[in-house]
Formats: structure tokens, C-alpha cells, sequence
């Protein structure tokens, strides 16, 4: 599966519709897998990840929770005594200030640009993330999920249901990878939340791939 989307990022080149022409693309580039600095963590996203497939080479998998439930609005993971839940919520327009280019396509959200289905209304949005390790709830601010949007939780496949989101856990043991992937025409975006020692750290978002 890797080696089909590892083709299909090549193709594209990272290229999203948006910067075509059709329409200013304001997505920062500063949570990019490119720009991350620290070593460590820059070798486990390689792993997993479509942005660092390219550095993934000889990488070994790392471990991942066992999937406890999704459905269209969430999916669950638990195991090493660790509980991750990721839910969506209808996105309600009348909340939000929209910004719009050329009265047609929209790039920015509250006067911020987001991800998701970039240049139209979203549908739905990330509305929580959630993550208890040995019963301790990690606080995970708003701020890293309120800009993603029409998360996709699972998928259809020849009948079977399937997902491609996971959450990985870091053979040194002290980092935990909540990561997402959100396949969309005129190209995707993925999100990799970073949990080091019950501490939320950062996030790491490529887009505008796998068209």
C-alpha cells in the first residue's frame, strides 16, 4: 500500500489544486514533516508517514495501538494502558466568519486558513481530541484540531471496512503518535499529533498530496 502512495506523492510532487491559479493557498508550511528539527521524532513519523516516505527506508514499523471502534464521527484505539479517541462534529457555518477569494472559494476560517476539502465549505470538523495514559488525560489544546475538517474516520474497501489512521507507539517509550490521514480530490492532508511524557508537544501537517 505504501509503495502505491509512495508513487502517487511522486506524481504529484506535492502540488496541491490549490496552487494552480484558481486561488491564493494560505496553508502555513511551518508544521511540515520537512521542518522538523528534532531527530528523534523526525525518524518515527518517517516511519509511518506519506510526507517522510522517502526517509523511511530501512526503517522498521513501529507499534501501534489496536483500533477499538470507529464509525463516521470517531475512532478509538487502547492498549499499553493508553486510550485514544478522535471525534468530528457537523461544521456549522453560522459560527464562523468565512473568507472567501473572488466570492467563490473559500481559504480562510476565522481569519485563519485551515485544511480539508481547501477552497469549499467543510462539512464536518475535528471536534476533540482525546488521550489518557495511566489514567491521566493529556490536555491537547483546541488550537491543534479546530483547523482540520471532513476528517475521514474509515473507509470502504471491496465491502470491508478499513482505516488508515493509527497511533504509534515510540520503542524508547516515551512518545505516542496520533496520526490521520485525509485522502481528498485535488490532494490530501495528514496530521501527526506528538505526546511525549503525558505532555502534548506538537503537530506535524503535510498537505496537498495524493490527489
Amino acid at each position: 500500500m505504501r509503495i502505491v502512495l509512495f508513487v502517487l506523492l511522486l506524481q504529484s510532487c506535492f502540488v496541491s489544486i490549490a496552487q494552480s491559479g484558481d486561488y491564493p493557498d494560505y496553508r502555513s508550511k511551518k508544521e511540515l514533516f520537512s521542518r522538523i528539527i528534532e531527530k528523534d521524532i523526525r525518524s518515527d513519523i518517517a516511519s509511518f508517514s506519506m510526507a517522510g516516505i522517502d526517509e523511511s527506508v530501512g526503517k522498521l514499523p513501529l507499534k501501534s495501538l489496536p483500533i477499538t471502534g470507529f464509525g463516521t464521527d470517531y475512532i478509538t484505539f487502547a492498549g499499553n494502558n493508553v486510550q485514544v479517541k478522535v471525534s468530528s462534529a457537523p461544521f456549522d457555518k453560522t459560527k464562523h466568519k468565512l473568507g472567501f477569494y473572488e466570492e467563490k472559494y473559500l481559504v480562510k476560517i476565522d481569519n485563519k486558513p485551515y485544511f480539508g476539502d481547501y477552497g469549499k465549505v467543510p462539512r464536518t470538523t475535528i471536534e476533540n481530541v482525546m488521550v489518557v495514559i495511566d489514567r491521566d488525560t493529556v490536555a491537547i489544546p483546541p488550537a491543534a484540531y479546530n483547523d482540520l475538517h471532513n476528517p475521514i474516520f474509515s473507509f470502504y474497501d471491496k465491502g470491508v471496512q478499513k482505516t488508515q489512521n493509527k497511533v504509534y507507539l515510540s520503542n524508547d517509550g516515551h512518545k505516542i503518535y496520533v496520526y490521520m490521514l485525509k485522502r481528498e480530490e485535488g490532494g490530501s492532508y495528514e496530521v501527526t499529533w506528538v505526546i511525549q511524557d503525558k505532555k502534548y508537544v506538537r503537530r506535524v501537517v503535510d498537505f496537498g498530496f495524493l490527489k
